[in-house]
């Protein structure tokens, strides 16, 4: 029996995948050492609870012992078995792209209207990164911050080009995503901000339309300003949390207790860059480095180890290319073609762009990769995309600025009749809110899942076992044994790691 190519159905919590969890390598290195993991922990309050339960959930998505549902097809009547998806949000490859395309699909059709876009990325300072990491209002807060100076360099630029009397006039908007690492699979907090490459303008003080005012590209000098102020606005965020820019606390309030005390350890651990285990306990990891393909920096603006760049814009009316930006910067976090097993039972992790002094790949033990996931997750309940400005939803101009669908503007049909007047009045079907994941598919990569792969017939669901008598019977029909479950401690204690030296 073949597993089906990859899809998902939001509504039914399914999905297929190309391939079984157990082929990848990020899932065999997981399975292998995740109980070796916790046994490091054995002290104190413990991993996090959403820590644990992200990683029990990715070791179960997917496998047909856990759940699945009969597919078949209308014509011939083929059966295929597709097995239940975890749904997290954390490092789930299957689960994470399905969020990242739907998201994507989501901002160009519905958020962003037929203007410039600009992507201004900031990064922070290392010992900033830790705080973030574990410390879910710090990171709102310090996200503001540089989002209210990219709108004020905007609002500033707007005033001069147009000769506004006041920066109040110039509107603008923009999204936000928090990612939290990198390609070398550190603890990075940083923020990608999809921008309006301009201002919106009343055509007349009294009223009028809103008009969109393209601005010129930030020059080295506005990038190093809205960097400085960052640094200065961050500062005085920071001081309201207890905290500095070199990782000194103020407060005892301020230090982590409790379940955050084990999360920094390890955002602290995933930040250094250090190994946790093995020969390279304490130091640096080996790197593959290869002198020739060493690159320059780009341009950006700096101030106080916080960085602004934002060089990517994309054209009004580019809309696939806006699409495929947004799907970047809502990534998930660990590109499983990059990751490689080495011999010895070593790990090497491949990276996107190589750095300046010419490094491609990093040698990882495995349980240095599995102290990097659990850091990667995000906390639950933390928006990790945000609305600014007219695209927030509590803006009163939204409406007059976001794209307008026929489809989603009728929400109801009012028969009449002739004699009497009006007759009923029915309700459309609202627009779901996700798309389909089959449907993601045929937009993204040109599959159609929806199709049997014998005849070319639809496909339709006839049952869905969530029992275990029901599953073992379906698995037995279809000549399948079940395998035992992945051996997961239920309460792992907590990872005894400190902070990196400065």
């Amino acid at each position: 029996m073949a597993q089906p190519a990859h899809s998902h159905d939001s509504a039914r919590g399914v999905h297929y995948e190309r391939h079984r969890p157990e082929e990848t390598v990020l899932y065999r290195t997981l399975r292998a050492h995740w109980e070796s993991f916790c046994e490091r922990a054995e002290e104190a309050s413990g991993l996090p609870r959403f820590v644990v339960r992200e990683v029990e959930e990715y070791l179960r998505c997917g496998l047909l012992e856990f759940g699945c549902i009969r597919v078949a097809c209308e014509s011939c009547g083929f059966e295929r078995l597709v097995g239940f998806s975890c749904k997290r949000r954390g490092f789930c490859p299957s689960c994470v792209g399905r969020r990242m395309s739907d998201t994507a699909l989501s901002l160009v059709e519905k958020v962003f209207p037929e203007v410039p876009v600009r992507q201004w990325v900031c990064s922070l300072p290392w010992r900033l990164r830790v705080h973030l990491g574990y410390d879910r209002k710090l990171c709102a807060d310090v996200l503001e911050a540089f989002v209210r100076e990219v709108r004020r360099s905007l609002k500033r630029r707007a005033k001069t080009a147009l000769g506004l009397s006041t920066t109040k006039q110039a509107l603008t908007g923009a999204v936000s995503v928090i990612q939290r690492g990198d390609s070398a699979l550190r603890l990075n907090v940083h923020f990608h901000v999809l921008v309006l490459d301009g201002v919106y303008v009343r055509e007349t003080e009294g009223g009028g339309a809103l008009v969109f005012h393209p601005l010129a590209a930030p020059t080295e000098e506005e990038l190093a300003d809205v960097a400085k102020r960052t640094a200065l606005r961050v500062q005085k965020v920071l001081a309201r949390h207890g905290r500095s820019l070199d990782g000194t606390s103020e407060r005892d309030d301020a230090e982590p207790s409790g379940e955050q005390l084990s999360l920094s350890a390890l955002c602290a651990a995933a930040a250094s860059g250090q190994g946790l285990f093995g020969e390279r306990a304490g130091k640096p990891l080996l790197r593959v480095v290869d002198p020739k393909r060493a690159r320059s920096g780009e341009r950006v603006g700096e101030s106080q180890g916080i960085n602004v760049h934002a060089e990517v814009v994309v054209p009004a009316r580019d809309r696939a290319r806006l699409e495929r930006l947004c799907r970047y910067v809502c990534r998930p976090p660990i590109a499983q073609n990059r990751l490689e097993e080495m011999e010895g039972g070593k790990l090497s992790y491949l990276l996107k762009k190589p750095w300046r002094d010419g490094t491609v790949a990093l040698v990882l033990e495995p349980m240095d990769l599995i102290a990097r996931v659990c850091a990667l997750i995000p906390p639950p309940r933390f928006h990790m995309v945000r609305y600014h400005g007219v695209l927030s939803s509590h803006a009163k101009v939204r409406a007059e600025v976001v794209p307008q669908r026929e489809a989603a503007a009728a929400k109801q049909l009012v028969l009449f009749e002739r004699d009497t007047g009006v007759l009923d009045v029915l309700a459309l079907e609202r627009e779901p809110r996700r798309k389909p994941w089959a449907w993601l598919l045929r937009h993204v990569f040109q599959l159609d899942v929806s199709t049997c792969v014998r005849c070319g017939g639809v496909t339709r669901w006839l049952e869905a076992a969530t029992t275990p008598e029901a599953i073992a019977r379906v698995l037995a029909k279809h000549g399948l044994g079940a395998r035992p479950p992945p051996e997961i401690r239920a309460k792992p204690g907590q990872l005894r790691l400190a902070f990196p030296s400065a």
